[in-house]
């Protein structure tokens, strides 16, 4: 794998100079002089266009996070997960290098919906920890984390928020040059990863098109206490796609697109490793009505054809997970109805069949989920300073499965939703927001249906068909301050749940038959999903203070911080909550040199659910340096990125498989990028 860093870079030097040839020189307003971001920042800048949380693009009474395309590359990682590292709030389940969702507030796979540009990831990522996302990182143009009312647009499974990954895969603008594009090549020290990926965008008249692809080779991972086994990464996706512009303004359009995905990669508590396959077609339409009481028509649609095996080290497959997935959504935009200025109303329709195949199949016995739903979006600005969000959503889910009783059995569940935020505008620099929603979910197939060994996560999981809808009443109050030199972001929430739905660990194990006794003589530890009243509170907040500041250079301090806290009713605390983070640290950015440094500490979890172990705190040290030789051609840029520069022995206590995998340690990464956009 050594040679895969000569090759992007050979491939880089090819292209360079054409693609140099087709770019447009930036300009003091042209968004490519944007410096670029430093360590982990996530920071929206002045103009960032924010188009998961609000479809009329007003502000929101929560906060946004936003990780644009250099942020992406420049963190590295095979998961969404990692790309969001450095925004407040978020952290993953970090089980392998190929399998970790985001954790959103403590709320991770059923509470947090992971999209592709508004469409499900349409995976089985929340029936394992070990299962990954089909969308790699390298892919994206931008990541968007949204909470509070607008949530209720995606369903009731973003509890903890909405993960959006734009790629543009369906184009939904015409572009204004004939041809652009970006080819970037990276390595990682830490597993000798080499990675490159393409995008393309280009026009034809009133056809736009996008092809992008991406590969990755990333070998077993070195810690402070040696090579991490079964660690390794290899990846690669290819997409292409079209949208026709039509109407008076080309403010129509119809598109498609498809996609493929396909990946290996080693469970590092394990021996066995996942081979995944994934094929989808994504549909995206938009209509204009005109400036009257209709605006418009948006139409989505996806189709997902998944397919992972789970190997031996020598090939064998042991199990077969498939999961088909139809996933559709209209919304119709409204105009001003009395006093209301905004509104959108929308119905989205899932179809899920899930089965497995093979050794594991016993965990989880063949099932269908069928989801029709309906909501409404409102936002009204009051006077001058004032803004009301509400949004409503019903949803009506059909879950057809076999737990371990093996008698058949049917579920229905009719959850209801509601939110109401409001932002109260103080002036230029100043805005208070407040946000209360009650959101209903109905369980996962795993929550009800779970019943046998898993030998990814090593459990033997066991579901409850009777379980009823989970209800979380939630409170969240934000503040925004943005001057010339001064940014600051902050949230206090309170979420209390009813009927909340956990795997709790029995202290027992077992094996394979399902045959468990009190020690620990066997594989797999056994687990029950069960059900009570829950209280999760907390705080997050991100400050910058600019020393020194010009029209084309800036020196600011970054500070940072999060915490959450879980208990459930009966006194416990909730299983496998991430621990407190502070840090902060210095960014330089000019028209040419961006440098920067944070320092993170992830503070000991001793909070910890039954059966279950304390984590060690830790240190994160990150440093960057990226350089911009050309001033006419701002999307030509070398990265150099030191990641856990103190090599401190890190392990997530959100992991299941914590106490067997310590995270990377000491990383030197180096990425070129060549872009005309």
């Amino acid at each position: 794998m050594k040679y895969h860093l000569g090759a992007s870079v050979l491939a880089l030097a090819i292209a360079a100079p054409a693609l140099a040839q087709t770019a447009t020189p930036a300009t003091a307003t042209d968004p490519q002089t944007t410096p670029a971001e430093a360590p982990g920042a996530t920071q929206n800048a002045p103009g960032d266009v924010i188009v998961t949380a609000n479809p009329f693009g007003a502000d929101t009474p929560t906060i946004v996070a936003k990780v644009n395309r250099r942020g992406i590359l420049d963190t590295g990682g095979a998961s969404i997960a990692d790309a969001l590292a450095g925004v407040p709030g978020i952290s993953s389940t970090g089980f392998a290098p190929g399998a970790s969702r985001p954790i959103i507030r403590g709320q991770d796979a059923a509470r947090v919906r992971v999209l592709e540009d508004g469409s499900s990831s349409a995976d089985v990522s929340d029936i394992g920890p070990d299962h990954g996302i089909p969308i790699d990182p390298l892919s994206a143009q931008s990541i968007e984390v949204v909470r509070g009312a607008a949530t209720l647009r995606y369903g009731s499974q973003a509890i903890g928020g909405v993960v959006n990954i734009l790629n543009n895969r369906v184009p939904t603008e015409l572009p204004t040059e004939p041809l652009t594009g970006e080819i970037s090549g990276a390595f990682d020290s830490v597993s000798n990863t080499g990675e490159g990926t393409v995008m393309m965008d280009g026009r034809a008249g009133n056809i736009a098109a996008h092809a992008d692809g991406f590969y990755r080779d990333a070998g077993d991972y070195d810690t402070p206490l040696g090579t991490q086994a079964n660690s390794f990464f290899r990846g690669h996706g290819e997409n292409v796609g079209a949208t026709v512009f039509f109407g008076a303004d080309k403010d129509s359009r119809v598109g498609a697109a498809i996609e493929q995905y396909d990946a290996q990669y080693g469970i590092p508590s394990d021996t066995t490793y996942i081979d995944m396959r994934q094929t989808k077609v994504l549909a995206r339409s938009s209509f204009a009505l005109g400036q009257g009481l209709l605006r418009s028509l948006n139409i989505d649609g996806t189709y997902a054809d998944y397919t992972h095996d789970e190997d031996d080290p020598d090939g064998t497959v042991l199990t077969t997970f498939r999961n088909k997935e139809v996933d559709g959504r209209a919304e119709l935009l409204f105009g001003p109805i009395s006093a209301v200025q905004n509104s959108a109303i929308g119905v989205e329709i899932q179809h899920r069949e899930f089965q497995a195949i093979g050794e594991d199949a016993t965990y989880l016995f063949p099932s269908t989920t069928d989801t029709q739903a309906g909501y409404l979006f409102t936002d009204t600005p009051i006077g001058r300073a004032f803004h009301l969000q509400v949004s409503g959503r019903v949803e009506h889910v059909h879950v057809v499965g076999t737990p371990a009783s093996d008698v058949p059995t049917t579920r229905d569940f009719t959850p209801l939703s509601g939110s109401v935020g409001a932002l109260y505008d103080l002036g230029k620099a100043v805005k208070l927001g407040l946000t209360f929603s009650s959101t209903g979910r109905a369980p996962l197939i795993t929550e009800l249906f779970a019943r046998g060994g898993h030998d990814g996560p090593d459990t033997f999981e066991t579901g409850d068909p009777n379980l009823r809808i989970e209800r979380a009443n939630s409170l969240e109050a934000t503040l925004r301050v943005n001057t010339d030199r001064f940014r600051f972001e902050g949230s206090l929430y309170s979420s209390w749940f009813n009927n909340y739905v956990y795997g709790q660990l029995t202290g027992r194990t077992c094996d394979d038959d399902g045959n468990c006794t009190a020690d620990d003589s066997g594989e797999l530890r056994e687990l029950f999903y069960r059900q009570q009243g829950a209280w999760f509170r907390g705080a997050e907040a991100e400050a910058h203070l600019a020393l020194y500041k010009t029209a084309t250079s800036s020196f600011e301090l970054r500070a940072l911080a999060d915490y959450t806290r879980a208990t459930l009713d009966d006194g416990s605390n909730v299983p496998r909550i991430p621990p407190y983070r502070a840090g902060g640290g210095a960014n330089y950015q000019s028209d040419k040199i961006d440098a920067g440094v944070l320092f993170i500490h992830a503070g000991r979890q001793d909070q910890y659910g039954l059966f279950d172990t304390p984590t060690p705190g830790y240190n994160q040290l990150t440093a960057q340096a990226s350089v911009r030789p050309f001033k006419a051609y701002q999307g030509i840029s070398l990265s150099v990125i030191g990641q856990n520069l103190t090599n401190d022995v890190q392990r997530n206590a959100a992991a299941l498989n914590k106490d067997d995998v310590v995270l990377p340690g000491r990383n030197i990464r180096v990425v070129l990028r060549v872009a005309t956009f």
